[in-house]
């Protein structure tokens, strides 16, 4: 079995980055992590997909200042140069581009905190609770230029219950979090799902 070469983008811990990480192990996976690369020096995750023996790079976008094309033009020359084939965000704090998109399309996958199209964006559990909402999870989706709207790859659920914190309910979502994106990879990565299969 071939196994498709994968990167992942990161800015923070990478608790996502962990969870496939982990997954791609088994030897019946279809991916394999070759690469991670933060825009931040500093982001903890680094740390751990070395330990992991994964090569890992930082590009910092801070200091292409406002230039966010720039940026992502090494970005890009960096994936193309490794031979990635697919892209992982996971926690990846930067809105990209739609010219980085569409040089990724059909290839790049992201997981967002929210049964999409429910609670595109930022705060999404705060939000659930001040809205009553008796389920909330995550979803797992291809990225296009309008944030948050891909096609989806996997869902996963979780029932709000009494009594939940934006807290608490985050800690059940990510452990959805770190079943589902695994799976969904495996899915894409096997050639199950794909851009034109998945729902929107």
């Amino acid at each position: 079995m071939k196994k498709r070469r994968v990167a992942i983008l990161i800015s923070g811990r990478g608790s996502n980055m962990t969870a496939l990480i982990e997954a791609a192990t088994a030897a019946d996976y279809p991916a394999e992590i070759v690469l991670v690369i933060s825009n931040v020096a500093s982001a903890p995750g680094l740390a751990f997909a070395a330990k992991a023996s994964i090569e890992t790079l930082t590009i910092e976008s801070k200091s292409f200042g406002k230039d966010r094309e720039a940026f992502e033009r090494k970005l890009n020359d960096t994936l193309l140069a490794k031979n990635i084939e697919l892209v992982c965000l996971a926690g990846f704090m930067r809105l990209l581009t739609p010219w980085f998109v569409q040089q990724w399309q059909g290839k790049m996958l992201n997981i967002h905190p929210a049964l999409l199209p429910a609670y595109k964006g930022l705060h999404t559990h705060e939000r659930a609770l001040a809205d009553g909402a008796k389920t909330h999870g995550a979803t797992v989706h291809f990225v296009v230029p309008e944030m948050d709207s891909g096609p989806i790859v996997l869902q996963g659920e979780v029932p709000v219950m009494a009594g939940d914190t934006p807290d608490t309910l985050a800690k059940r979502v990510l452990a959805v979090e770190h079943r589902i994106y695994p799976e969904a990879l495996r899915l894409v990565a096997s050639g199950k799902v794909d851009v034109a299969s998945a729902p929107t």
